[in-house]
């Protein structure tokens, strides 16, 4: 017999790792949102509360009602659901906080259904809620909040995810400064077309990448998280992204850019104690700007979205 109630942590997310806009993704361990769903007799959606973050109650405006409508409406269920969330990751973050509700919502009233549908179908759920946030349904973000580690999205029509092998040892660390930067200004900064050499080097990073996690070549990751395309546009949006970008390679960073839209910026390490010495050399770069921030050292967690009782947050400053 299926629950009828369920709490469970949505993990937050870094989307793009440099070269891969739009397709690559990576499930924090750790740091995330917590969700409540409980099925209703009632049809629709019904959000009852929200804490830690002003964010609409009515579901057709919210990103987690949106994705929950889209999966009600195929699911064949006769009645409704109703949502409590928990934000700890705050909106316009960069870190999946549109994401980890969209996922956090078609994962939860999946189970409650039954599992009728694939992660690859939560995923599209997910995605149209992302719109929403966004203006685009991209999924970079939600396909690793439900499928966890790391994912590349092959293709968008039809929606094809494949999950990227994640060498033990890789951690990431991100710096989130207190500002908001919405993804929907941040993508309409972005020139919609780009030169045939630009798309070269950026299809031979991706390359790259993906023969570097599957080998656990760290040398070849290294050389392959560079974004020659959105990087040098978005990065003028982040206060200190040069020094903060010097002080973690300098650190031993494989490599740095900027996580999702930003304004968060992330570096992955290999190995838990350099990701930590990189932490503290961003603390010591950010610190003169006099812009609160936070910063999360975290494994790369093998699971997407999943019962409460298994998440935590956890954040070193």
């Amino acid at each position: 017999m299926n629950p009828t109630e369920l709490r469970v942590f949505c993990p937050a997310t870094i989307a793009n790792l440099s070269c891969g806009f739009d397709v690559l993704g990576l499930a924090l361990e750790g740091v995330g949102d917590y969700m409540t769903l409980r099925l209703s007799e009632q049809p629709g959606v019904r959000i009852t509360r929200i804490s830690g973050g002003s964010l609409p109650l009515e579901a057709e405006r919210n990103v987690a009602g949106v994705a929950a409508q889209a999966l009600l409406r195929v699911s064949g269920y006769g009645g409704g659901v109703e949502m409590e969330i928990e934000k700890h990751i705050l909106p316009g973050s960069g870190i999946g906080s549109s994401a980890a509700s969209a996922a956090g919502a078609v994962w939860g009233l999946n189970t409650l259904l039954g599992n009728p549908f694939t992660l690859t179908e939560l995923t599209g759920f997910a995605a149209s809620g992302e719109a929403l946030a966004s203006g685009a349904p991209h999924a970079d973000n939600v396909a690793p909040a439900l499928f966890g580690g790391i994912t590349l999205i092959r293709s968008y029509t039809p929606l094809d995810i494949a999950r990227v092998h994640c060498p033990p040892l890789l951690h990431a660390v991100v710096l989130h400064p207190q500002i908001e930067l919405k993804t929907s200004d941040s993508r309409s900064l972005l020139k919609k077309t780009i030169t045939l050499q630009q798309g070269i080097r950026q299809w031979g990073n991706v390359g790259g990448l993906i023969t570097g996690l599957f080998t656990e070549d760290y040398d070849l990751i290294s050389r392959s998280l560079e974004d020659g395309i959105v990087e040098p546009v978005r990065s003028l949006l982040i206060p200190g992204f040069g020094k903060l970008k010097e002080a973690a390679l300098q650190a031993g960073a494989l490599g740095f850019g900027i996580s999702g839209s930003g304004p968060s910026v992330f570096a992955l390490t290999r190995g838990a104690q350099p990701a930590r010495q990189v932490g503290e050399a961003l603390k010591e770069a950010y610190g003169p700007l006099g812009i609160p921030f936070n910063l999360y050292v975290s494994a790369v967690s093998p699971q997407g979205v999943r019962p409460a009782e298994t998440g935590q947050n956890d954040q070193i400053a």
